[in-house]
């Protein structure tokens, strides 16, 4: 009898130990996918570890594996001819990107800064409405292509307000013009959205600041803090499988 009750625990531990991980896809922007502040482009990239998604995956541990799927100047729904094909639209790449990714628990979105640019003549309540259509794709994609997998859950992450600093830039000054005060004003409606369509939701204003050098993107420790804070979040959201 007491073989067969190590046995049958030994079995336990072995199964909860090869438990498939919450899987993670992270659809965002340039501060997802990790640019370096620049106020005179081209820039680089900071390292996999650096990143705010590899600061996510560090503290998860194990037990999660986050998925990357970021594209500088991606924005929710809003088009660009000039650009088309490049997967910049959001609205238009998100459905693949999940059906290639498969099986996803959990599709984390923070876009909506690149929508902030002149060029698209959007008010903020538009931009709030473009993270909503984003919230319903992930809402009603299920399997995607072909599989019976269920949709993931959403956690929607407002982007932190641009920095004043950007409005002095050669280059991000003109790009983002007049886009200082629509960013303040995007937080309460992402909120709004995120809690309309069933979504997790966090502001990433809360933790961190544009407080690198072009008052566009992330410095190195506002990723890291960014990491550390959605990671907190998933946790809350999220339980490991194997502990579950």
């Amino acid at each position: 009898m007491k073989r067969l009750i190590y046995l049958f625990t030994f079995l336990i531990l072995v199964s909860s130990a090869f438990a498939d991980p919450v899987r993670i896809m992270v659809f965002g922007d340039s501060n997802s996918w990790g640019w370096v502040p620049n106020p005179n482009p081209p820039s680089v990239r900071y390292p996999v570890d650096s990143r705010w998604p590899g600061v996510l995956q560090k503290e998860l541990g194990s037990d999660y594996e986050v998925i990357e799927e970021a594209l500088n100047g991606r924005t929710t729904d809003a088009y660009d001819d000039s650009l088309a094909g490049a997967g910049l639209n959001g609205a238009e790449y998100l459905p693949a990107a999940i059906a290639s990714h498969h099986p996803l628990d959990l599709v984390i979105i923070m876009l909506g800064t690149n929508d902030l640019k002149p060029a698209y003549k959007r008010t903020p309540q538009r931009i709030a409405m473009g993270a909503a259509h984003l919230v319903d794709i992930v809402n009603s994609i299920k399997g995607g292509i072909g599989t019976s997998y269920p949709s993931p859950k959403v956690l929607l992450i407002c982007p932190a307000p641009l920095d004043p600093k950007i409005e002095q830039g050669p280059v991000f000054g003109e790009m983002f013009k007049g886009g200082l005060d629509k960013s303040k004003q995007l937080p309460e409606l992402y909120k709004s959205v995120a809690q309309a369509g069933g979504a997790a939701f966090f502001d990433a204003g809360s933790v961190v600041n544009t407080d690198g050098a072009d008052g566009l993107h992330l410095s190195a420790d506002a990723q890291k803090k960014l990491g550390q804070a959605v990671a907190a979040k998933v946790k809350e959201l999220m339980p490991p499988k194997s502990k579950s």
